[in-house]
This record gives structure tokens, sequence and C-alpha cells, in this order.
């Protein structure tokens, strides 16, 4: 395994982090143990979940996911081991109103959300504690494209990062992240941290793959400058780029399989993209899950990739894409590719 800092803190992570939002819905909490078990005898020490979690997101499933890793913790005694990221969820206009009955990031409900995530996960702290997505209006989750709202009524990020401090200086939280942020909103906070004398931001979770190369835009300078590294969140664009999707295959308990309007990368041009790198794959012997997390991996500003998967054996071979280097001659193709296929799948 390869490690990298966290931000400007003293914090060590592995490059693949586990991702666990299928704990609770598509695995069962003896499944997640052993992708645990199986992801730390790799040298994972990093994982990642949410509140908000199993995906898809209902009352039901609520907290499941961290309930379950807690039960690892608790099962384990490893805590000390791992380096633990989770995240408060926003406001999500009907879809996340089993939370809270809509969710804010406000005081009384981060607090509640924290106090809530650390019961189910067993622990007295969580090393990483992110904002899910923003509660203002913007350009995330599949958008591109920019529309202001002006008349809107939102908890401002100085609130936001001023309850952030305080779970740091309690002790609760080490480490503070963001996720489906913007380069505006991330500069926001780091602008905040240094006015107050507060916390600054170490990472920012947004998606970034083959498909989907948005984060270059704008906010990959930023990672690199103020050590605010990508996670980087569907390296595998909900698992197409697996190619197992291909020609119009559907295969059996495959995410999009049971939840088909999880389409975002499934467009023609997504499509299109996905067969060209997966013919490209074939071309150079590996396989295309692999040739699509060995990019994220090599990426200079990628702190963490965070992989899922729901069997044994698709996490061993998204945890083994850790020992392909990409070829110069390889990533010029990539780059062809992309000339043809840019971004599409926002």
């Amino acid at each position: 395994m390869k490690y990298k800092q966290l931000g400007n803190s003293d914090i060590k992570t592995s490059l693949i982090c586990l991702g666990t939002m299928t704990f609770g819905e598509q695995n069962t909490e003896t499944d997640a143990h052993q992708q645990m078990d199986m992801a730390t005898d790799y040298g994972i020490n990093f994982f990642d979940t949410a509140e908000l979690y199993s995906i898809p997101p209902k009352a039901e499933t609520y907290g499941l996911t961290e309930q379950y890793i807690g039960s690892w913790f608790k099962k384990r005694a490893r805590r000390d081991d791992i380096v633990l990221a989770s995240k408060v969820a926003g406001p999500g206009a009907g879809w996340v109103d089993h939370i809270r009955g809509g969710p804010r990031l406000n005081r009384e409900h981060m607090t509640r959300a924290l106090e809530a995530s650390l019961r189910r996960l067993q622990t007295e702290y969580i090393d990483l504690y992110q904002i899910h997505w923003p509660e203002r209006t913007t350009n995330f989750f599949g958008k591109l494209g920019y529309q202001h709202a002006d008349d809107e009524t939102v908890t401002g990020i100085e609130e936001t990062l001023s309850v952030l401090n305080d779970f740091v200086r309690a002790g609760k939280v080490r480490q503070l992240g963001i996720s489906n942020e913007t380069p505006w909103g991330v500069m926001q906070y780091l602008k905040l941290a240094d006015k107050y004398d507060w916390p600054r931001i170490v990472s920012i979770q947004n998606p970034y793959n083959l498909l989907n190369r948005s984060f270059e835009v704008g906010l990959s300078e930023i990672a690199i400058r103020e050590k605010t590294g990508l996670l980087a969140y569907s390296p595998l664009g909900f698992g197409v780029l697996s190619g197992k999707y291909l020609k119009q295959k559907q295969p059996a308990n495959a995410r999009l399989t049971l939840f088909p309007d999880y389409s975002r990368y499934s467009n023609e041009n997504g499509i299109a993209a996905t067969a060209a790198y997966a013919e490209l794959a074939r071309e150079n012997a590996i396989s295309p899950a692999q040739l699509a997390l060995a990019f994220v991996n090599q990426q200079s500003f990628t702190t963490a990739n965070i992989i899922g998967a729901t069997t044994l054996d698709q996490l061993k071979e998204n945890i083994e894409s850790i020992d392909i280097q990409l070829s110069d001659d390889i990533l010029r193709q990539v780059e062809l590719i992309h000339s043809r296929y840019t971004i599409p799948c926002p």
C-alpha cells in the first residue's frame, strides 16, 4: 500500500480508501466486516462513511453503514488503527427529509448529527468530519453549469465552519473536509479559517473518474497549492468503467441493475467513452476497472481514491490497482480518448 499526507495534518492515509455506502443495502453486516478485514489486510487504514448511508438513502437504512463500522470496531478493537471519515448531510429538497425532518448545516442539526454518528460508530472521535454537500444552491451532483438563486435563505459557510471549529476544540473531530464543493466554496472555507484562526479544511471529496474530470478545471490547482487534496469518489462511475454494463448487460445484483435511476454515467457519450477505455485496457492486459482506478491513483492532486465493492473479488481487484503504474504511452492514449469525449458524464 501507498500512503499520503492528509492536507497539512499529521495524519497519513492509505492512497486506497475503503468506501462503505453499500453496507446495509447491498452488503450485510457480515459482508461489511469481511470487507473491512480484507482492506486492513492489504494495508488500508482509511474508511469513508456518512450519516446518510446506506445508498440509496431511505429512512429504513439511514445510519446502518456507520452502525456496521461501529460493530467492527468493537469486535476487532482496531479503532486507533483506522483513519475514520464521516459526513454530515445538508438539505435535499425532500429526498433526505427522513434525516432530522430535513437536515441543515447549522449548529443544532450538526451537533445532533455528530453525536448520533459517534454513537453508531462506537467511537469518541472522528478523524475527518466532512460537509457532505453545500446548503446553498450550486452545481454539484451531476451539474456543470451554475444557475444563481438570489432569493434563497441558507446557513452561511461562516456559521457552519464555526460549528466545525467547536467540534475540533472539543476533541470530537480531528480534521475537517468538504464534499461536492465548488472552487468558490473551497476558497470561502479557507478564507474564513485564516480570518478567524479556525482549522483549515484538509480535503475535498468530489467525483473524479475517466468520465468526469471536471475536478481538473478549477479545483486541482487549489487542491495542490492549498494542501486540500482530492478524496475521489465514484472512481469507477457507479461501476460503469468496469465495463460490466457494456452491450446493454445487466449483471445480477449490480448497482445499476438494482437501481437504474443512478444513470449519470450511462448516457450515449459515456457508454462510447467507456467502450474506448475498456478496449485500451484490454490492449494493455489490464482490466478496465484497474485502468480507471490506476488513472485516479496517479494524479498529483489525489490524496485518496475511495473504492467500493459488493463482493470480495471486486474489492481485491480494486485494491490491487495500487500496484499498476500506467505508462506514458497509455496516458497519452487516455488523453486521446478524453479529447473525443470530454467530461461526457458530469
